[in-house]
């Protein structure tokens, strides 16, 4: 099974950027959809993004389009997600998870469709 590792978060500004990577370990990233969710307190987890194996096919969350962009270098085994014009509703635990391709599309964005997730990285955004 693949291991998660996030990275990059931290408290911005509204309208700053940040650059979340996700290292992946253990197995070849190619062999998996990957996706970025995040959790506000209270909340439940949600999508964001997901990225196709080949990182030819990109979805994402309505309210993040046009600010967020998902991308995938599967020689360095990581997945990024450049967060820019960030506002204080984007304030989450931010985490990837990895789906066998074999497993589904990388278009069913379901939570549960997902096997492996990392721990988080906490994105906090001020006002």
């Amino acid at each position: 099974q693949v291991q998660l590792v996030e990275s990059g978060g931290g408290l911005v500004q509204a309208g700053g950027s940040l650059r979340l990577s996700c290292a992946a370990s253990g197995r070849a990233l190619s062999s998996y959809h990957m996706g970025w969710f995040r959790q506000a307190p209270g909340k439940e987890r949600e999508f964001v993004a997901t990225i196709s194996w080949t990182g030819g096919l990109t979805y994402y969350k309505e309210s993040v389009k046009g600010r967020f962009t998902i991308s995938r270098d599967n020689a360095k085994n990581t997945v990024f997600l450049q967060m820019n014009s960030l506002q204080p509703e984007d304030t989450a635990v931010y985490s990837c998870a990895a789906k066998q391709r074999t497993s589904g599309p990388s278009s069913d964005v379901n939570v549960g469709s997902f096997g492996s997730w990392g721990q988080g990285t906490q994105v906090t955004v001020s006002s």
